[in-house]
């Protein structure tokens, strides 16, 4: 990409988006197109259509989507794949119709079976049954991967599709109605916090930024306890705690999770753009041409219990953690093989530990 390319990043207030345009303009590239989505609604085709028609960007980061926790992925089931279907047909579609130099397509390693073998390598895509509670979300960034793959072998475009492990980082969502692990449990223990040390300022303009289901910090006392205590963040049944307070935390703490910081993915996402084509994410071999996406990750992984107690130092919550083995679990292990990614000349650099410290200290301020 030169310098001056004009590039197009759907999603840019996001996880991913922000990271991507940071690290773009890090970079020294400045002609972006950029829309919120009140501006344009990647879901209507004309929308879609117009814009690019008038824009005609060079290059697209699609990093916009509809993106959730298992709650959400399993409570809004139809909207996930609706939604994610909409936003990436319009978007891959018109950047063939305006021919687009490039695409980079992000997709989510829950593409991958339940049973997946580990790690997870690309070509164990539709080789088993998906995980229930977020099928219709893995379903949709299938179809993704496929498009570009289909469009490429047809139409001769340069569309690439990755799929990053679990991501955390600024600009994430910290809803606890919808929100993923990391920044759930970062939030929750943020407020157990606040709440062991009766600090109720805190408290306040923690939901005076992010209200919970209506929740904010006019509310009264008891009502947003009340609703801290829907969300598990409530006085402990064991007596003989530092803290009185304790957070719950939905399953048994086995599964093992592996994360990856949003800027490292950044980063990579901005390598593969300048350095990769479609052509050199499969061997001219092949006599059929599929599973050419490219795993982002680690390659490392840690439980879900570790998790829980690292995010805890780092905010220096001192309650108890209790783990709800009612609640579902998701997937037992889901470790990516990033080999095809490493040969491919990227790495990533943030550590666990650090990225959560990182996290916390932006998440406060």
């Amino acid at each position: 990409m030169n310098k001056d390319a004009k590039i197009y990043i759907a999603g840019h207030r996001g996880l991913v988006g922000s990271a991507i345009l940071k690290n773009l303009k890090e970079k020294g590239y400045s002609n972006f197109v950029l829309r919120t989505h009140k501006e344009l609604d990647l879901k209507n085709s004309l929308e879609v259509a117009d814009f690019f028609e008038k824009e005609k960007p060079e290059y697209v980061f699609l990093a916009a989507a509809k993106v959730g926790g298992i709650v959400a992925n399993n409570t809004y089931r139809a909207e996930f794949i609706y939604d994610n279907l909409m936003i990436q047909n319009n978007v891959i579609h018109q950047s063939y119709v305006h021919r687009v130099k490039k695409l980079l397509f992000l997709g989510s390693t829950c593409i991958y079976p339940k049973n997946c073998p580990q790690p997870m390598k690309e070509e164990y895509l539709l080789t088993d049954t998906l995980e229930y509670t977020n099928e219709p979300y893995a379903i949709a960034k299938i179809a993704g991967i496929k498009m570009c793959e289909s469009y490429n072998l047809q139409y001769g475009t340069n569309f690439i599709a990755v799929q990053p492990t679990n991501l955390y980082g600024p600009n994430d969502n910290f809803d606890l109605e919808k929100s993923h692990v990391l920044p759930a449990l970062i939030r929750k223990m943020h407020l157990g916090k606040a709440l062991e040390n009766d600090d109720w300022e805190t408290l306040k303009a923690d939901l005076n930024k992010l209200p919970i289901e209506g929740i904010n910090g006019e509310s009264s006392k008891s009502e947003i306890l009340t609703m801290l205590t829907k969300y598990g963040i409530q006085k402990s049944s064991i007596s003989n705690l530092e803290s009185p307070i304790s957070v719950e935390i939905w399953g048994s703490g086995k599964p093992m999770r592996e994360f990856l910081w949003s800027e490292d993915m950044a980063d990579a996402c901005v390598h593969l753009m300048e350095n990769v084509n479609f052509k050199e994410t499969y061997q001219d071999s092949e006599s059929e041409i599929r599973n050419t996406h490219i795993n982002i990750g680690t390659g490392k992984e840690v439980s879900i219990a570790e998790l829980a107690k690292t995010v805890k130092e780092a905010v220096g919550f001192k309650g108890d953690l209790f783990f709800n083995e009612n609640k579902p679990d998701g997937t037992m292990r889901k470790l990516t093989d990033s080999s095809k990614l490493a040969r491919l000349g990227w790495k990533y650099k943030v550590e666990l530990g650090e990225g959560i410290e990182r996290m916390y200290g932006w998440y406060c301020e």
